[in-house]
């Protein structure tokens, strides 16, 4: 069976064969509810290098190598990338404030986008299918049709996520399996999810499935020994592939680059190496 179309092949020696756990992140994997998040991140550490005038390259440049410093740190926990802005503050000559002061700082406006599109899914305004990636819940559907668990594994808040899950109608695909820091606690690493999943499982690394949208959950699905599927997700209503999103997740070590499910059924059947 050929590789589908709409699937890119990163690595032709990519294993194929029977898989028994699937690690999804969830944020631009599963969800887009926190669609631009990324930009909103970016424009509040800009506001605090301008309130101490350590804004010293043209100010596209600066967002510019602001947005690689959040990008390099994508699903980690979010308190993650603000002890890095609180280096990046100090390099320049400033004076930082607590991570934990940026990272409320950076919720409230983030929150403040993603509480609209909780009150439109909760009244009935938006549906689930216009908040996921496209197709996600017949890739869940498909998954478990093989005797798969899928696992969530975030770098946001378990509490977000959890509510997230619910109103987007992923909870019959992995209730009891999601996986998020709790009140942002950076200790939190999703190479622990992927270990006790793998463990409490009794399955080797080989038979690991993962799909990530960022760096770190294809880093570590690649470290644990399996597959990484590479989610270049665009925004919600858009089609295509996300350029940037690529070219990282291809850096990162991503086995398959896809932009969506739509082609899940003919994908799980190549990655199992069905006739």
């Amino acid at each position: 069976m050929p590789l589908p179309a709409g699937v890119e092949l990163v690595n032709p020696n990519v294993r194929r064969g029977p898989f028994r756990a699937a690690v999804f992140d969830f944020d631009g994997t599963l969800s887009l509810i926190r669609e631009g998040w990324p930009q909103i991140m970016v424009d509040r550490m800009l506001a605090h290098l301008r309130e101490q005038n350590l804004v010293r390259e043209p100010e596209p440049a600066c967002a510019a190598h602001l947005r690689a410093l959040v990008m390099a740190l994508n699903g980690h926990p979010t308190l993650k990338q603000m002890e890095r802005f609180v280096e990046e503050v100090r390099a320049r000559g400033g004076a930082p404030a607590d991570p934990e002061a940026y990272l409320r700082d950076y919720l409230d406006a983030l929150m403040a986008v993603v509480r609209e599109r909780w009150a439109a899914l909760e009244a009935g305004t938006a549906s689930a299918e216009e908040w996921v990636v496209p197709h996600a819940h017949a890739a869940l559907a498909l998954l478990q049709a093989r005797g798969l668990q899928p696992v969530v594994a975030s770098g946001t808040d378990l509490a977000h996520v959890s509510r997230e899950v619910d109103l987007l109608k992923l909870s019959p695909f992995v209730s009891g399996r999601v996986f998020a820091p709790k009140d942002n606690d950076a200790t939190f690493r999703k190479r622990d999810v992927i270990a006790r999943t793998l463990e409490s499982g009794r399955v080797p690394g080989t038979e690991l499935l993962g799909f990530g949208d960022g760096v770190v959950e294809t880093q570590e699905v690649k470290r644990a020994g399996g597959v990484a599927a590479g989610v270049a997700s665009v925004p919600a209503g858009a089609r295509g592939t996300h350029a940037g999103k690529r070219e990282a997740l291809i850096a990162a070590g991503a086995d398959l680059i896809v932009s969506d499910y739509e082609r899940a059924a003919h994908l799980l059947a190549w990655l199992w190496g069905e006739p």
